[in-house]
């Protein structure tokens, strides 16, 4: 597949529209091989890239962002009611656009920057009604290749070496209250996430993180109402070199329609 992108922006230096073209061969390809029933193998690659628009401090046009995935792979279905998949993969990419450190108002293009890592996901059904969803991954993200030696082998903003996730979804399914349902979600997110490229002395800590809600459906309509962060914990994000406070409890009500 040939991919072919146009961006326009406008150089703050000299204050000229210009407008870029890039355009480049972009094969993608995936294979799915099931030895037995229940268990089924796969393969994927994939590569593509995008424009990256604007311009540095010193008025130069970035070049296309790049990307190369490969990823493997094998799901088992170990019941009717309970399923398994395990992947482990690598995404390379190219020109990726980080925040300038000698000026935060503009952008500079690393060398290549590597993601890889593995995850785990386990999807049972115990009862009729009751979907539960178990799910771990590890991640190691971080500059692979750079002109700038001291970004060499720091680790990406903002990524987590591990995370977890434990889903509950419950759903009466007869009598009078068919139709009410509950969720349950427990999310742990690991510490030494870095707040900053190049790495400083900053990282982000860890948190448990709980989101419980309620809803009911009947015919083509849905009433829900979700309760996130439900034990007000402090939590933390970073965004280039912000550190930004994650919302407390929450509350959210909604209402939904289907035609």
């Amino acid at each position: 597949m040939t991919d072919l992108l146009r961006s326009t922006s406008r150089d703050p230096v000299s204050d000229l529209d210009t407008e870029q073209t890039d355009s480049t061969f972009s094969p993608r390809a995936g294979i799915v091989y099931q030895p037995i029933k229940p268990i089924s193998l796969y393969f994927s690659y994939a590569t593509s890239f995008n424009s990256a628009t604007g311009f540095s401090a010193s008025g130069e046009t970035f070049k296309p962002e790049r990307s190369e995935q490969f990823e493997v792979g094998i799901k088992a279905d170990l019941s009717q009611r309970l399923s398994a998949t395990l992947a482990a993969y690598q995404i390379r990419k190219e020109n990726v656009l980080v925040i300038d450190p000698n000026n935060l108002d503009f952008s500079i293009q690393t060398g290549e920057q590597k993601s890889r890592g593995m995850e785990f996901n386990l999807v049972g059904r115990p009862v009729n009604g009751w979907n539960i969803i178990a799910s771990y991954a590890y991640t190691d993200a971080f500059v692979s290749k750079d002109t700038n030696l001291e970004l060499v082998n720091d680790r990406l903003t903002a990524i987590p070496r591990h995370q977890f996730g434990l889903l509950n979804t419950y759903e009466i399914q007869q009598g009078s209250l068919k139709g009410l349902g509950f969720n349950l979600g427990f999310y742990y997110v690991s510490g030494d996430r870095e707040t900053t490229l190049p790495n400083a002395d900053v990282q982000l800590p860890s948190y448990f993180h709980v989101d419980t809600g309620v809803f009911y459906k009947r015919d083509n309509w849905k009433v829900q109402l979700n309760v996130n962060n439900l034990t007000n914990i402090n939590y933390y994000n970073s965004n280039g070199y912000f550190v930004v406070p994650q919302p407390p409890l929450t509350v959210l009500g909604q209402v939904s329609v289907e035609f």
